[in-house]
C-alpha cells in the first residue's frame, strides 16, 4: 500500500447494459438480439437497451413504440428488479474485496477509492472487472482518474467492456480536448446555448473567467468553470450519517409526457428500497421526496410525510411536480427518503 498524502485512485465502474446483459445471459435464445428492457404497451417506456439495439438508435427512456419504429424486430423484456438487485450485491462483494471506500451511485456503478494500494489503479481496474466477468458472465466498464468526475467521464469512453485511465499529469490535456457534452448536466438545449458562444470542447470554455461565465449561464456556469478543468473535491463517502436516501436520473432527452416518467420513478423507488434495507433499516423513514428539473434548469421539490418508501405516493408527487411545471419539459428525476432521527431544519437537500 501507499503512504498518505498522495494523489487519489478513483475507479468508476459501470456496468455495460446492466439489465439487459442480464436478461441475454439468462436466456440464450436472446443472446446477440436487439433486446431493449421495459416498455410493455404503447406508453411503456424502455430501462436500457442491448448494444445490439442502441445501434438502431433505441436507448434508455424512449417509449416502447418509438423504440419498435426504430428498430422493428426489437424483442420487449419485462423488468426483473429482484435478479438485478441479486446480481448487483454480487458485484458489490466483489467491490469489497479490494477496498472498503465504495460509493455506490446505482445498482449497475459505484465508485471506489483505491489510494491504499501500492499497485497501479489500471491493474486494480483490470482484476475487478476480471473477477466480475467470471463470477456473474457479466461484462463491465472502468474509468481510472485522480478524481470522482473524471473517473466517471472516463468509464464512457471505451465502453463496452474495456477501461480508460486518465493520470494527474493527463488532466490539463484530456479536458482540453473533451467536449463539453461529456460534462454531468450539460444537455443538449445548454450544448445549444455554448454551441452559439462557439464553445464545444471544455478547452473553449476555459478561456472563460468565473465573472463572464456566472454572466453568461447564472450559478450553474459557476460551476461549469470547475467543471471543464477537471476540479472535483469530492471523497468517495462511506457509511457516514445520512439524514437522506436519494437517487436521480438525468435523461438523455427533455421528456414532456409525465407517464414518460413513470417507469423512471418505479426504477429510481426500487433503488431507493435496496439501499434504504442495505444500511439504514434501523432508522425510520419520516418523509417521502420527489424533485424535478425542468428543462430551463428551474426545479421544484414536493415532500410528504410517510412511514414507508409507498410507490402510490410517489407517483402522486410525481404528477404534483410535472403540475407545477406548467408544462416544462423535464430533464431530471430524483427521488429519496428523509430519515428520522435527525433534526428538522430547512427544505430537504439531499440532491
Amino acid at each position: 500500500m501507499q503512504e498518505e498524502g498522495v494523489n487519489r485512485k478513483i475507479i468508476h465502474i459501470d456496468m455495460d447494459s446492466f439489465y439487459a446483459a442480464i436478461e441475454q445471459r439468462d436466456n440464450p435464445e436472446l443472446r446477440g438480439k436487439a433486446i431493449g428492457v421495459g416498455g410493455s404497451g404503447r406508453r411503456g417506456v424502455l430501462c436500457t437497451a442491448s448494444y445490439e439495439a442502441r445501434r438502431f438508435g433505441v436507448r434508455s427512456a424512449m417509449p416502447g413504440f418509438k423504440a419498435l419504429e426504430l428498430c422493428p424486430h426489437l424483442i420487449l423484456v419485462p423488468v426483473r428488479f429482484e435478479v438485478y438487485r441479486s446480481v448487483a450485491a454480487q458485484i458489490r462483494a466483489i467491490f469489497g474485496r479490494f477496498t472498503e471506500k465504495i460509493e455506490p451511485l446505482s445498482l449497475d456503478e459505484a465508485y471506489l477509492d483505491v489510494s491504499h494500494w501500492r499497485s497501479d489503479s489500471e491493474s486494480i481496474a483490470r482484476e475487478i472487472r476480471s473477477q466480475i466477468l467470471e463470477e456473474t458472465k457479466l461484462t463491465a466498464s472502468a474509468g481510472i482518474a485522480p478524481n470522482m468526475l473524471i473517473a466517471k467521464v472516463a468509464s464512457d469512453m471505451d465502453k463496452p467492456n474495456g477501461q480508460y485511465a486518465v493520470a494527474a499529469e493527463q488532466v490539463d490535456a484530456f479536458m482540453h480536448e473533451l467536449p463539453v457534452s461529456k460534462l454531468w448536466g450539460v444537455g443538449k438545449k445548454m450544448q445549444e446555448k455554448l454551441r452559439q458562444h462557439g464553445i464545444t470542447l471544455c478547452g473553449e470554455m476555459q478561456k472563460l473567467d468565473k465573472i463572464a461565465m456566472s454572466r453568461r449561464y447564472g450559478r450553474w456556469g459557476i460551476e461549469l468553470y470547475d467543471l471543464c478543468r477537471g476540479l472535483d473535491p469530492r471523497e468517495v463517502k462511506v457509511h457516514r450519517v445520512r439524514k437522506s436516501i436519494s437517487k436521480e436520473t438525468t435523461f438523455s432527452e427533455d421528456l414532456r409526457d409525465v407517464l414518460a416518467l413513470v417507469p423512471s420513478l418505479r426504477r429510481l423507488l426500487e433503488e431507493v428500497k435496496e439501499a434504504y434495507g442495505g444500511q439504514y433499516s434501523d432508522r425510520e423513514i419520516k418523509s417521502l421526496v420527489v424533485k424535478l428539473k425542468f428543462a430551463d434548469f428551474t426545479r421544484t421539490t414536493i415532500e410528504r410525510a410517510t412511514h414507508e418508501i409507498d410507490s402510490v405516493l410517489a407517483e402522486s408527487l410525481l404528477y404534483e411536480g410535472f403540475e407545477r411545471g406548467a408544462g416544462k419539459a423535464v430533464r431530471l428525476l430524483g427521488l429519496g427518503v428523509r430519515l428520522a432521527e435527525e433534526e428538522d431544519e430547512k427544505q430537504l437537500e439531499m440532491f
